[in-house]
C-alpha cells in the first residue's frame, strides 16, 4: 500500500511517497500555484500522482504552534483536508509537523545543497519528514501488536 506525504504551505505543496512495503519516504515534487487560494490545478495534479502510484491514504502536515495552538496555517490545513477527501475519497491524516520544515532545512544544509537551490527541494524533504514520522509510528505499532 503507497501512502502520500504533503507538506501543504501559501504557494507550494511538497510531495513525498511511501516504498510499497510502507518503509520508506521519498522526495517526488513540488506543485506551485500563484496565489494561495487558487487550488484547483494543485489538486489535480495531486490526483494524477495518486492514480500513477496507486496512493490508499493521505498524511498531510498539520503546523501547529509550539505550544500546541491551532493558527491560520493549520485551519487552512484542516481546509485542504477537506477538500482532498471530497475529490479523492481517500483517508487524510493530519500529522504534526512542528519543525520539519527547520529539519528539512539542517538537512540540505548538511547536505551542500547551495542556498539558492534549497527552495526548491525544502517542501519536498519537509514531506518526507511527514511522512516517515508517520511510517514509523505504524511500524512501532506493528511491533507492539506483534510482541
Amino acid at each position: 500500500m503507497r501512502i502520500m506525504g504533503l507538506d501543504y504551505g501559501t504557494k507550494t505543496v511538497g510531495v513525498a511517497l511511501s516504498d510499497p512495503l510502507g518503509i520508506m519516504a521519498q522526495a517526488v515534487e513540488t506543485i506551485t500555484r500563484k496565489e494561495e487560494n487558487k487550488l484547483r490545478r494543485t489538486c489535480a495534479r495531486i490526483e494524477e500522482l495518486i492514480g500513477k502510484y496507486g496512493v490508499e491514504k493521505i498524511v498531510l502536515g498539520f503546523p501547529k504552534h509550539m505550544n500546541n495552538d491551532i493558527g491560520e496555517r493549520a485551519e487552512k490545513s484542516l481546509e485542504f483536508r477537506e477538500m482532498l477527501m471530497r475529490r479523492t475519497g481517500l483517508e487524510v491524516i493530519m500529522w504534526d509537523e512542528r519543525l520539519t520544515t527547520v529539519e528539512a532545512e539542517r538537512t540540505l544544509i548538511e547536505s551542500n545543497v547551495r542556498r539558492e537551490n534549497r527552495k526548491q527541494h525544502i517542501d519536498q524533504i519537509a514531506a518526507v519528514f511527514i511522512l516517515q514520522g508517520y511510517l514509523d509510528l505504524l511500524r512501532i505499532q506493528g511491533e507492539r501488536e506483534n510482541a
